[in-house]
């Protein structure tokens, strides 16, 4: 939550340029409070697990928010109860007439296809494009970041020679970046994906604000389309890198041990993790940003 000074304090100006939260009394009064609206657009088979997670680390703020779940209108989930997907889910044809406040777009296990093979690629470009009248921010992840970058930007993704999977430690490049409010110099963030993002390849006005030397970029600033770019899994819970390592070896499949999460690199003992603290406090600073610049009306959003 921010802190209300004068405006004309001193400590104003040098707090504002460190990215603290600072209001002018000027701007409290403006204030009004109304629940947040945030959606998540739920694109992993395992539903529950995913919107879990990041129920998990939204509903830790202190701000009241009204959490919405949406699918695919025409894609059907195999992994997940039925009832569980009518109950809880609308359609995006179903909320495309609503504003939201925030929206988050999560990965899927499908970032090996080519864009245009993925049978529900048009109506996510159509979303993508809602985005821009219907919501005030909006936060892409992993695949689900790659596919936002791909259709305002043309950015490509690279396969990768071997999973990048585990625990790599990354760099702050924009500590007054207002979603790494707090953060240390270095933290570390779950990886686990087959492909990349290059930095050469992001146009002018895309801004890095955290990277890896081992896997590159994980979180790009798109200010012009009011969106934040996840390449990674702040929201993995403790065991979710043993459960896709496990499901990989089962299966046969080429995987190493994940980097930096077994003590030892040892999978017979219990993963360690180095993440969660810093979970909690991106996606609270990324509410509470969103808290700071949606219009109190929910129909200007998009004006």
């Amino acid at each position: 939550m921010p802190i209300k000074i004068p405006g004309d304090l001193p400590a104003y100006d040098v707090l504002s340029r460190e990215g603290v939260m600072v209001m002018s009394e000027e701007m409290a009064l403006r204030q009004d409070i109304r629940p947040l609206q945030i959606a998540l657009l739920n694109l992993m088979p395992k539903k529950v697990q995913t919107e879990t997670q990041f129920v998990r680390l939204i509903g830790s703020t202190a701000l009241q928010v009204e959490f919405s779940l949406i699918r695919m209108t025409e894609h059907q989930s195999r992994h997940t109860a039925p009832a569980h997907m009518e109950s809880f889910y609308a359609t995006f044809e179903e909320a495309r007439h609503r504003k939201f406040d925030g929206l988050i777009i999560t990965g899927a296990p499908i970032e090996l296809l080519e864009y245009d093979q993925v049978t529900y690629w048009d109506e996510l470009r159509r979303i993508f494009d809602w985005t821009q009248t219907n919501v005030h921010r909006t936060l892409g992840v992993c695949w689900g970041a790659q596919a936002m970058l791909n259709h305002f930007h043309d950015v490509p993704k690279h396969t990768l020679d071997t999973k990048s999977f585990g625990c790599f430690e990354h760099r702050v490049r924009v500590p007054t970046a207002p979603c790494l409010r707090g953060f240390d110099d270095s933290f570390i963030v779950p990886v686990s994906r087959w492909t990349e993002i290059r930095e050469a390849d992001l146009p002018p006005g895309l801004e890095v604000l955290a990277d890896s030397e081992e896997s590159g970029p994980c979180l790009v600033d798109d200010p012009a389309h009011k969106a934040l770019y996840m390449f990674n899994h702040l929201e993995y819970e403790t065991g979710t890198l043993k459960e896709e390592y496990d499901r990989d070896v089962a299966g046969g499949k080429p995987i190493h041990v994940p980097v930096n999460y077994y003590p030892k690199d040892d999978p017979s003992r219990p993963p360690r993790n180095g993440w969660r603290s810093h979970a909690h406090l991106f996606y609270g600073n990324w509410v509470n940003d969103i808290y700071q610049s949606c219009p109190y009306d929910l129909n200007d959003i998009g004006r």
